[in-house]
């Protein structure tokens, strides 16, 4: 088992970590096909070239396809300079995907500079933090919605652990303490975190500060409320409006740093955050 330290691991230029947005990108590689639990504003189905939500992307890559990619970028005379983060965000849990760690040791072996990062539910990350450490993670992103089983029974139908699948407030109990335990090693790992809430009014909106609160405590760097995208069992939810999701936000900003120029990015997507256009551009041009 490695060992943890409290040294923060370098993520200088991480646009979702302070580093400049405008100038600095970030490429997501989607070779997480499997999910383990299940989100009730959560669809996969359908994929649009203009689309852009978690979740979605174009082609599913083997870790194999995903190095080659990474090479075709880098050596673009466009996109090139300005990729400084590779990561895993889906389609579906990078922790419930082996090749989510084959492709974090070839890109670790051929582009040791690029900052690692990785988003995930949780539920499996108490048990591959160390996995996680040893390849060189630098940030993390945990979707954390609730802390009261009774709330997130609400917005998860089931989770599917170690070979059995529970409901209700059952799998959103285990899910919870999961993500505490999982946040708690990275923190000790000098790993950033990042948390993400999706804002569902009327089911979570009062639990977001007391979330606020324990992320911080576990080590939390910064947190990123993000509006419900209504669809699956949500598609009859009314998202919140831009004035609630900022009055959201600047109340939790005095509790801990607020990520706010989200675009809640495809599993696919590179470029810069908000111009996702940019590689399809750069591709067709041959550059």
């Amino acid at each position: 088992m490695a060992t943890a330290c409290s040294e923060k691991k370098n993520i200088q230029g991480h646009p979702c970590f302070g580093g400049n947005h405008h100038k600095n990108g970030r490429m997501h590689l989607a070779v997480a096909p499997r999910c383990n639990i299940k989100c009730g504003y959560c669809s996969r189905r359908h994929d649009c070239a203009n689309e852009s939500r978690p979740g979605v992307t174009s082609r599913l890559l083997t870790p194999e396809e995903a190095i080659a990619k990474v090479r075709q970028v880098m050596v673009s005379e466009v996109m090139g300079p300005i990729i400084k983060v590779i990561g895993v965000a889906g389609p579906g849990d990078p922790l419930a995907n082996q090749e989510t760690f084959e492709t974090f040791r070839l890109v670790g072996e051929e582009f040791p500079q690029l900052i690692k990062c990785l988003s995930t539910n949780g539920l499996l990350l108490p048990e591959k933090i160390d996995t996680l450490n040893e390849l060189g993670l630098h940030s993390l992103t945990v979707t954390l919605n609730a802390l009261d089983p009774e709330v997130g029974a609400r917005i998860y139908s089931y989770i599917n652990y170690h070979g059995h699948r529970y409901t209700g407030e059952a799998a959103a109990r285990i899910l919870i303490a999961n993500q505490i335990e999982g946040l708690r090693k990275a923190a000790k790992f000098g790993m950033t975190i990042k948390v993400n809430t999706v804002l569902i009014p009327g089911v979570n909106d009062q639990e977001v500060p007391a979330i606020a609160e324990k992320v911080k405590e576990l080590g939390a760097f910064v947190m990123n409320v993000m509006p419900l995208i209504p669809q699956a069992d949500f598609a009859r939810f009314v998202p919140p409006s831009a004035e609630m999701l900022e009055s959201v936000r600047n109340a939790n900003e005095r509790i801990i740093g607020q990520f706010k120029h989200c675009r809640q990015c495809r599993a696919d997507a590179v470029g810069l955050i908000g111009d996702e256009m940019q590689f399809a551009k750069a591709a067709c041009s041959g550059n």
